[in-house]
Order: C-alpha cells, then sequence, then structure tokens
C-alpha cells in the first residue's frame, strides 16, 4: 500500500479505518502539534502517520553518539549470525513472555527480537525496559526497514533532555513510576482506588502492571492513538491513559462478580477486549478528562518515590525473592499487634489505603495517646516530632471518630518564630470514619485552576509557602520527604488554599480559611470542626466536641529494622 507497508500484516490491520487523503503535516508550533494529536488528524492514514513519527522522533534531544541505522547494519549480522530469529533468547531486562505481535507479518514479527538484541548490545546500562517491545513493534509498523525502526527506537532510549522522561529503562525508575501510579489513582480514582484494596491481596502489584496495560494489552488501534500523543506530550500522557483505562474497568466492572480469581488478570483481559466497550477516540477523550497536575508536580513525585526506594534498597529486580513492594494493608496492619482505641484493624487499613505508597511500605508505630501520656500539647509535640509524616486520631466523647493525615514533622512550626504560621504540603488530608466514611483531600486537588494564578509569588505568598521559603528550603526537592504538592512549588490565587497545618502552645490546627477543619486547645480536651478553604470539607463531627481520646501514628519502616 505505500512504502511503510513492509511489515504489515494488512489483513489484521483495521483498513476501513485508514484515508489515504492526501494530508501534509506542516505546523511546528507545540500547541497546534498537540490539538492535531490527541484530535488523531494523522491516525487515518498510514504513510502520515510514518512521517510524522518519523519528524517528531528526529527531533528528540539525544546524547551526542546515539546508534543510528548504519550501526544496525554493522552489527545485526554478527549477534544473530544464521540463527531463526524466533529461537532468539532475548535480554533480561525485557518480559520474555510479553512480545506484541500487533499487526505484523512473519517477518516483522522477527525484526522486533533482532532489533531488541541489537539495542541489549548498544544500551549496556538498560537493566529493566518492559515496554521495549511493544515500542519497537509498534514503530515497526511506520519503518521502511528494520536498520531504521532500529534507530527511531535508539533516539527515544538516548533521550538526554531531563525534562523530556520517555521510557523506563532501569527497574527503580520502573517500579517508583508503579508507586507513582498509585498515587495518582489514590487520587484522582478513589471509587476505583477502593475497589483494588478490597478485592487484591497486594494493591502494588495490581497498579505495577500499568505499563503492561498500555504497551502489552492494549490492542494496536489504541496503543497507536496513545503513542500519536506520548511522541508530542511525553510520559504523563502514559499516567493518564492508564488512569482512563482503570476508570472505565470501574465502570463497566463495578457491581459484577470477579470473572477470575485475580482482578490482576481481570483487568489485562478487559483491556485486551476494549474494543467491546470503548472506542480509542472515547479513551483519549476520558483520559484528558483527568485533570492532572503539572508534569513538574508529578516528576517531584516520582523523585520521592525513587529516594525512598532507594533508601530501602529496592533498585534491582529480584530474582528469586517477590519483590518488596507496597505492603499488602493486611501485612501492614497486623490484626495480632496492632491496638488503638480509637480505630479497629479494619478501620486502620482503610486509612492505610489512603496514604501516598512510598510510606504504604511501612508499619503504623503508636506515638502519643493521651490515655497513657496525658492530655498536654508539649507531650504532643515531643512525642510526634522527628516523625514525618504522622497520622491524626481523635475519639469524641459522642464516640464520633476523625482524624489527619499530616505530611510534616511538627517541629517545622518553629520556624515561623513565636508567630502562628501554617506549614505542609498538599498531601495533607482529613477524614472521618464515625459516623460515616468520608475522606477530604486539598482542594487543589478537584480544583487545579485554582493553582494557575499568573500572579508572582512574593505578592500572594501563602504562610505554607513563605514559611517554607524563609526558613531556606532545599533547593532539590528530593531533599525533603515529603515534596510532592508543596505549596511553595506554586503561585496560589489564595493563601487559604494552602493552610495546612499550624500548632503553638496554645493550640493545633488543621486545614485553614473561613474556618478550620481541626482546631484542639491547648489541653487536648476541647475541639472545633468547621468546613475550611484549604479541604473543602464539611464539619468532621460534631462541631464543638470534647476530646475522649487523641492518638499519633508514625511510620515504621520494616525494611530497614
Amino acid at each position: 500500500m505505500d512504502e511503510y507497508s513492509r511489515f504489515v500484516d494488512w489483513d489484521k490491520m483495521d483498513v476501513t479505518a485508514q484515508s489515504q487523503d492526501a494530508k501534509e503535516l506542516t505546523c511546528t508550533e507545540f500547541q497546534e502539534l498537540k490539538q492535531l494529536a490527541r484530535q488523531g488528524y494523522w491516525a487515518k492514514n498510514h504513510s502520515l502517520r510514518a512521517k510524522v513519527y518519523h519528524k517528531l522522533i528526529s527531533n528528540i534531544p539525544c546524547r551526542t553518539v546515539t546508534p543510528d541505522a548504519n550501526v544496525y547494519r554493522d552489527i545485526v549480522v554478527k549477534i544473530v549470525g544464521k540463527r531463526s530469529s524466533s529461537s532468539l533468547p532475548l535480554p533480561e531486562f525485557v518480559d520474555n513472555s510479553l512480545v506484541p505481535t500487533y499487526c505484523l507479518n512473519a517477518e516483522g514479527i522477527g525484526a522486533v527480537r533482532k532489533i531488541i538484541l541489537c539495542i541489549a548490545n548498544q544500551f549496556p546500562d538498560i537493566s529493566f525496559c518492559p515496554a521495549l517491545p511493544s515500542v519497537i513493534a509498534l514503530l515497526l509498523h511506520y519503518s521502511k526497514d528494520e536498520a531504521e525502526c532500529f534507530e527511531q527506537v535508539c533516539r527515544i532510549l538516548a533521550c538526554n533532555d531531563p525534562s523530556k522522561r520517555l521510557i523506563d529503562q532501569t527497574f527503580l525508575a520502573f517500579e517508583s513510576s508503579c508507586m507513582t501510579f498509585g498515587d495518582l489513582v489514590n487520587k484522582y480514582c478513589q471509587a476505583a482506588h477502593k475497589l483494588m484494596v478490597a478485592v487484591s491481596e497486594d494493591v502494588l502489584e495490581v497498579y505495577s502492571d500499568w505499563q503492561r496495560w498500555l504497551f502489552g494489552e492494549l490492542p494496536m488501534a489504541y496503543i497507536a492513538r496513545v503513542f500519536d500523543v506520548f511522541l508530542v506530550e511525553g510520559y504523563k500522557v502514559l499516567y493518564r491513559v492508564a488512569l482512563a483505562l482503570l476508570k472505565f474497568f470501574h465502570k463497566v466492572r463495578h457491581g459484577q462478580p470477579m470473572e477470575s480469581d485475580s482482578v490482576q488478570q481481570d483487568i489485562r483481559a478487559f483491556v485486551r477486549d476494549i474494543a467491546k466497550s470503548v472506542s480509542p477516540e472515547r479513551l483519549l477523550e476520558k483520559a484528558f478528562a483527568i485533570r492532572l497536575f503539572s508534569r513538574k508536580e508529578i516528576q517531584l513525585l516520582q523523585m520521592a518515590n525513587e529516594k525512598a526506594l532507594q533508601q530501602k534498597g529496592i533498585t534491582v529486580k529480584q530474582k528469586s525473592l517477590a519483590s518488596p513492594k507496597r505492603q499488602n494493608v493486611h501485612l501492614a496492619v497486623h490484626a495480632e499487634n496492632f491496638k488503638s482505641e480509637i480505630v479497629s484493624v479494619k478501620e486502620m487499613r482503610d486509612i492505610w489505603s489512603w496514604i501516598p505508597e512510598r510510606f504504604a511500605l511501612c508499619q503504623p508505630l503508636l506515638l502519643f495517646t493521651t490515655l497513657e501520656h496525658g492530655c498536654s500539647l508539649s507531650r504532643f509535640y515531643s512525642h510526634s516530632e522527628g516523625h514525618e509524616p504522622t497520622l491524626l486520631l481523635i475519639k469524641t466523647t459522642a464516640k464520633e471518630v476523625c482524624g489527619a493525615y499530616l505530611s510534616t514533622d511538627w517541629s517545622e512550626r518553629r520556624r515561623g518564630g513565636n508567630k502562628l504560621s501554617f506549614f505542609g504540603t498538599g498531601e495533607c488530608f482529613v477524614f472521618r470514619l464515625q459516623p460515616e466514611v468520608e475522606r477530604y483531600e486539598w482542594v487543589i486537588i478537584k480544583h487545579p485552576e485554582l493553582a494557575s494564578a499568573g500572579t508572582e509569588p512574593e505578592s500572594h505568598a501563602s504562610p505554607a509557602s513563605s514559611t517554607l521559603s524563609s526558613a531556606g528550603a532545599p533547593s532539590d526537592p528530593s531533599d525533603r520527604l515529603s515534596p510532592f504538592l508543596a505549596a511553595r512549588h506554586f503561585n496560589l490565587p489564595s493563601k487559604t488554599a494552602s493552610m495546612f497545618m499550624a500548632g503553638s502552645s496554645e493550640c493545633v490546627i488543621v486545614g485553614g480559611g473561613d474556618g478550620q477543619a481541626l482546631y484542639l486547645d491547648a489541653d487536648l480536651n476541647h475541639g472545633r470542626t468547621s468546613h475550611c478553604n484549604t479541604f473543602n470539607n464539611q464539619p468532621l463531627c460534631s462541631e464543638s466536641f470534647q476530646i475522649s481520646v487523641l492518638e499519633v501514628w508514625g511510620f515504621r519502616d520494616t525494611m530497614n529494622g
């Protein structure tokens, strides 16, 4: 059909979706390219898509010495020899069981393995790259020959723009991306996350499949549309589409019995058969309707997750042992050694399923309880300081239960001198458990437009951002344990949108702006709760309450003893 047809089995391709209208792509402006990619401008013309892919990939900034088509022609005979390509053993960094064929003919299927082996030869630093076979298989549909495909894949792998993340090439990068995806699910797909926690033994194991859904299970017509946008917009697109897949899975399967013993297998099957329920256009529409944070904020979260894994020594895939991923909440909160006067094991597990992935590797550690340490705010601080994050639990005399997840060490309160000043990050949230369960997150998660003011930070600095910056916050965001969504990364139009936590010798406050989500007095005896702008919450219990028991929990690193 055209010069890019050598490896295509046209009987498998949806030719009805192909248009032979002569189109050219002349625009170079990013915003226009972005719109055209999302609209599928080049999706219905095979030859045009091939040319656009070549153009976009040739514009990727790369290392000076990046293998090209000539290198492939030089090495392929030495590496493959006369062996049948189907018998070639694949390098350990790809999942041998998952080499998609899409709409490739026999020559194309063999070419995928040859190109993988040649890439392994030229990129000795790659240690884990399960997406690679899919990317090669996809690009072969739009390549004139193997060498051209090899060169394009090499350019993607050799991208040296630190702001343009493309494909994970180490286990550390891959594993932290799975944790980041889990965090995003927790923020943006709460109903689906609740289902995953309920039906899976290890929720991160389910989320560790997120790249496989895209680069393995998605049919050709879908992954090609995703790739159209990915080449223009980058890695964030992959998160968006995976979140959309999970939302559709939850919508289609909610209330239905599981098809297999494993939700992991059920999601894979759903994605493989997605054409039965969702079109490629509808999938992308859903993906772009999810109002994710900026690429910078997601990058900060990824860095925090990588750092947490490095600190735990999880940098390579374990061959014999299951890699220590997110603790199953049933393992993290042991029935036999967990004891709280406020929450049951089941309730603590519910709370544990809400916390960021990098802390879910830990177990709960009781730091302070009014029953043992007395109703003293100074003792509350002395037992809580040095721990980041912490979990605050309150039981009222009316048997209501509420609390807060607090991202930052209480010692930060001193940075404001004697003045009561707010600190913390947007990972903080408040919740109630009794009489009914409700979680309230930072208002900007659901309304990111509140964070997009085009004002100077000095003129509208929030107390959180001004306190942090005046104290000389580390310039390297990975130096902080909870950098994700820190208020200092935004020019907030309203300071009340980021009043996370504050403390003095007189009181503890969580959430601010036209009210406080929680206000506790110096005796830890009485409290108040009301709507506040930071969390856009309803009162967490009776608006004025008496404390029966208050507990503060920390996070014990079970892997480092």
